[in-house]
């Protein structure tokens, strides 16, 4: 059952949040009037312009009592290209909400100081800096200082951490040599050059353990080593989940991957590290417990988390060093006896989103059958589902015996919902998006287990336009997924939404295709050494079993994907044998020679590929090379559109003018849409509206 909330205007927020005190360098404010115009209400139709006026929440934590809920919601100013976040309070027990602060400064990461006073990150005063109010929006105060900005903290008792970028190594040329400040070099002699988005510059981010004394977090001291090329958090999401403060303040858990150059970019092996602020030590807890025989620990260990009573740390660990797929265990080290014990020994699921439950069991976000689910589990590994149902779990906060959860499906955007903890049961707590859901329609979503070429049962995900009429018949879509071990599940994107496929009057058909998450770690594993294989026959095996529907049109059928899916698109154009009169790939693999030189995680390509192009003796990987999209360019027969972004360095803009070049020389109509200022995926506002209307157009022209 929904919960009527109060929602205030614009200008009682205004009123309330807190005042912008950053002089000549505090961010700009931006005003936001998202409501729905006349127009678009008469329509009912769901529009790239309309999804961008959804407000999008983002994190939430609740009182160390569970009484008062934080959680923050990001909202757009599509004129302006940009948007801003901001904190609210939830009242638990009335439900009563209002705003923390305002839209004169972004303002993320809350996270409560005792019952009564949340800190958070805001850019009020020019860079990134840590601040505190109490929870009437009063006695703000700037925790940080920090020259630069910081981009993450943590307060705990008398301690803190801060996360700063430092300079490691001089690999420009203007800091190497200082006489000649105008070069625009960089200099390397090992790998890795580039990471997603960005050059390696020689700067990382380091952690920073520090004193909270009088109001202030003050005394840093760099743990990671000034003269170390280490990122942590890893590099390149710099979670800031990846570090905890113990309950009591005195130690500092945290991920990193202490590797460097090539060894780096070939190896997924992260440690758990402990920090002793007392004695100023470091220990290295995986080799620890690789040590005393309870595993190798040389894939990822990451998300480390105290227990209550401190002594015991859980932390996801995957077995194989270079699967950054491979299967999430929980395993608990005790710091009072140094054992380190495999909870979910012989389970064949993965373990997400920790958090304990007392000292002796945990809740998690439980990957499950294409949806995420909260469950239960003790230190003996008796695990219980709390949730049902098709929908996302993302995050959730426990605290005070309340779990409040991040979900979302296909049909809905993020709300927070309060999880019963006996019956599983979710009660809507937010609503930031009633207007919308009142006013706009959406299309049906059905789940179907379809039989595969090898006898296996598939679960897909079909969506039907808005006001579906099965007398009629429908273009149809076959989305692919990237990843390529992603899940296909009940997830909500702002860059490949099903709903606005939908909206323009397409049955999207979306299969969880070897390879895909949450079907146990064999469907998982099955994908690399095989990306021409049962994967391809997965696909089709889907969109020939929903095209024997008699409302689907067989012959205005297409088929669109990124990264992995953008790869899957140029494979499938070159053996669909007459399915599909449209492609469109974003950001995808073409030629897997050039990407081994291009990509920059070698460790992936390397285990999915199955090795580098010149190990001729490596069965695995010739085929793979072998059958390398580009070298069934020749059997290309339809339009196909390419999208790709300039800044991408993992699956590099140079992958998609190959595809572009091999289509328009072969006389293919072709489109290639190249976003400058974007890397594998499409963030900003207005780029994201165009990114939108490109799409459509290609598929009505030709599907239409």
């Amino acid at each position: 059952m929904k919960k009527i909330l109060f929602f205030m205007t614009f200008a009682a927020i205004l009123a309330v949040g807190c005042c912008s005190e950053g002089g000549d360098n505090a961010p700009k404010p931006l005003k936001i009037d998202n409501s729905l115009t006349a127009e678009e209400k008469e329509a009912g139709k769901f529009t790239p312009e309309v999804m961008w006026k959804m407000s999008r929440i983002g994190q939430q934590t609740l009182s160390p009592d569970g009484s008062l809920l934080i959680y923050t919601t990001t909202q757009y100013n599509m004129a302006e290209n940009r948007g801003i976040t901001l904190l609210w309070l939830r009242d638990m027990a009335t439900g009563e909400e209002r705003a923390l602060t305002d839209y004169n400064s972004t303002n993320t990461a809350p996270q409560w100081l005792g019952n009564d006073t949340v800190a958070f990150m805001s850019n009020r005063s020019g860079s990134m800096q840590a601040w505190a109010m109490d929870i009437n929006g009063e006695n703000l105060t700037q925790l940080t200082n920090i020259e630069g900005g910081i981009e993450g903290f943590g307060i705990e008792g008398d301690h803190a951490f801060y996360v700063q970028r430092v300079e490691v190594a001089k690999l420009k040329g203007s800091n190497k040599y200082e006489d000649m400040d105008k070069s625009k070099v960089r200099i390397y002699d090992d790998l890795m050059v580039r990471h997603w988005d960005y050059w390696d510059d020689g700067s990382y981010l380091h952690i920073f353990a520090a004193d909270y004394k009088d109001g202030k977090i003050v005394n840093g001291k760099d743990i990671i080593g000034a003269d170390k090329a280490y990122d942590a958090p890893l590099a390149p999401y710099f979670d800031t989940a990846e570090i905890r403060l113990s309950p009591d303040g005195t130690q500092l858990a945290y991920t990193c991957k202490p590797l460097t150059g090539t060894e780096y970019a070939l190896s997924t092996d992260s440690d758990i590290f402990l920090y002793n602020f007392a004695t100023e030590t470091t220990r290295n807890l995986s080799k620890e417990a690789a040590a005393q025989g309870a595993d190798k620990f040389v894939g990822y260990d990451k998300y480390p988390v105290f227990s209550p009573d401190g002594k015991k740390i859980a932390f996801r660990s995957q077995r194989r060093p270079g699967n950054e797929a491979d299967q999430q265990r929980l395993w608990v080290f005790n710091l009072e006896t140094n054992e380190c014990n495999y909870i979910t020994r012989g389970q064949d699921y993965c373990v997400t989103e920790v958090a304990w439950d007392g000292n002796e069991a945990m809740y998690f976000v439980l990957p499950w059958r294409g949806t995420h689910q909260v469950a239960h589990i003790d230190l003996n590994g008796n695990m219980k589902h709390i949730t049902k149902g098709n929908h996302d779990i993302n995050t959730f906060t426990f605290a005070g015996g309340k779990i409040v959860a991040n979900m979302n499906t296909i049909s809905k955007a993020v709300e927070l919902y309060d999880v019963n903890l006996e019956s599983g049961e979710l009660t809507q707590l937010t609503d930031v998006n009633r207007e919308i859901y009142d006013n706009i329609d959406f299309g049906k979503v059905e789940e179907r287990w379809i039989t595969t070429t090898d006898g296996k049962k598939m679960l897909t995900w079909v969506i039907y336009p808005p006001h579906f009429d099965p007398a009629k018949k429908y273009p149809t879509l076959l989305y692919c997924q990237g990843g390529p071990q992603s899940t296909v599940s009940q997830f909500w994107s702002y860059r490949w939404n099903f709903q606005l496929m939908a909206a323009e009057g397409y049955i999207i058909v979306a299969p969880n295709r070897r390879g895909c998450p949450s079907f146990g770690q064999e469907w998982t594993d099955q994908i690399s050494g095989d990306y021409s294989g049962q994967n391809i026959r997965d696909y089709l095996a889907a969109i020939d079993e929903v095209s024997k529907e008699p409302f689907v049109d067989t012959e205005r059928r297409g088929c669109v994907g990124a990264s992995y899916g953008g790869y899957s698109t140029y494979y499938l154009a070159g053996v669909h044998e007459g399915r599909f009169k449209a492609f469109i790939a974003h950001c995808g693999i073409f030629n897997f020679e050039s990407m081994y030189g291009h990509t920059e995680e070698l460790f992936f390509v390397t285990n999915d590929y199955g090795g580098a192009y010149w190990e001729m003796d490596n069965a695995v990987a010739q085929r793979s090379y072998a059958n390398s999209p580009h070298k069934k360019v020749g059997n290309w027969d339809s339009p196909i559109m390419i999208i790709t972004g300039e800044k991408d360095y993992r699956i590099p803009y140079s992958q998609s003018l190959e595809a572009f070049t091999a289509a328009r020389v072969q006389g293919i109509d072709a489109r290639l849409v190249s976003f400058e200022n974007e890397a594998h995926q499409v963030f900003q506002p207005q780029n994201s509206v165009v990114w939108n209307r490109e799409f459509f157009d290609w598929l009505n022209k030709y599907l239409k």
